[in-house]
């Protein structure tokens, strides 16, 4: 009996792994990150947007310590609403939410393509402990 030198238990690394990380590099170079990507630097690389995250992050950070104390008020609820839709509504942070839901499209359409022949949701069931 030979043993295989470059069988997967002994290089660690298996087709799988090999088709996985040639996947990871098709998504890197797909529109659709490319597009996230550049979306996610421009919201990154602008003042006016990085101040409404803050402002946005600020009242729910408060709201959220008021709703622990039972001191949240609904117009506390609607001042977060407010600054989420203001930071939404900023073109360049529309944009990257835009790119950002194109991705997970992409993503959901290759699990999809993973899962059909495993005959299970591969992303659901490879994350979950203890599902039903």
């Amino acid at each position: 009996m030979s043993v295989d030198s470059d069988s997967p238990a002994t290089t660690g690394t298996t087709k799988a792994d090999d088709i996985a990380r040639q996947l990871g590099e098709a998504i890197e170079e797909s529109p659709e990150y490319q597009r996230y990507e550049e979306t996610k630097a421009a919201v990154e690389n602008s003042e006016e947007v990085q101040q409404r995250i803050s402002e946005f992050e600020d009242l729910r950070q408060e709201f959220m310590l008021a709703r622990q104390t039972g001191d949240a008020t609904q117009e506390d609820a609607k001042n977060v609403e407010d600054a989420q839709k203001r930071l939404h509504e900023h073109p360049v942070m529309a944009e990257y939410l835009d790119a950002q839901d194109e991705l997970e499209a992409k993503f959901e359409f290759l699990n999809d393509l993973i899962s059909e022949p495993l005959d299970v949701d591969f992303v659901g069931e490879s994350g979950a402990c203890c599902q039903d």
